[in-house]
């Protein structure tokens, strides 16, 4: 027990560091929580959180040293996540003011609310097509945990990281959709579609620059 425990401190050493670090994930749940409400970003990092279990479970079956090792499925999973970022790049570029509401109670009432399975997709895929997800997965899986763990232990420490990256979705949710914050930006909307547009574009244009190790 004590074996797993110290592999299941190691993994969240390392995946704290990964988890806080500016990503597509961020700014996907950041724009989700201004532009759509408290509501929709938090079914966003549910989203998030289910594809990392996504990752983990690939990578504890094996199927991620087949990814890592095949430049034909690397670059599919690539090409995937770069035409993803900027197809939702394009549109918060062209996206126009958009209402925000000051009091997130007021998202509820919104009569043009995202739907969940909308804003779920937007997280699951933001991470799920993600290759850098693959080495990251199987490399910390690989020189962490024992070759002798138990698949359902591995899988529990899945659980405790997905539990933990949606924890803190949720807390950067619910900062982002504080009465202050959500007055600050409501004149601002456009300008944030366009920030948020271009840093999407960005994230794309940098993950076309990725190569399989």
């Amino acid at each position: 027990m004590s074996a797993y425990l110290i592999e299941l401190a190691s993994l969240m050493a390392i995946f704290f560091f990964a988890v806080v670090s500016p990503g597509a994930d961020l700014a996907m749940v950041m724009r989700q929580s201004l532009v759509h409400g408290r509501r929709a970003a938090i079914i966003t990092s549910f989203g998030i959180g289910a594809s990392l279990m996504f990752h983990v479970s690939y990578t504890v079956l094996g199927l991620g040293l087949i990814i890592s090792q095949s430049i034909y499925l690397f670059n599919i999973v690539k090409w995937c996540g770069v035409a993803y970022l900027i197809y939702i790049g394009v549109k918060a570029l062209r996206a126009g003011q958009t209402a925000i509401a000051v009091d997130p109670a007021e998202d509820a009432g919104r009569g043009k609310g995202q739907s969940a399975l909308k804003a779920l997709g937007l997280g699951f895929a933001a991470n799920a097509l993600n290759p850098k997800a693959v080495f990251f997965f199987l490399s910390i899986f690989s020189t962490v945990v024992s070759a002798h763990t138990p698949m359902f232990v591995k899988f529990g420490y899945g659980l405790v990281m997905a539990s933990a990256l949606f924890t803190w979705f949720v807390g950067v949710s619910l900062f982002m959709t504080t009465p202050r914050m959500r007055a600050a930006f409501t004149r601002a909307s456009k300008w944030i579609d366009r920030t948020s547009g271009m840093v999407f574009i960005a994230l794309g244009l940098k993950l076309a620059t990725e190569k399989a190790a």
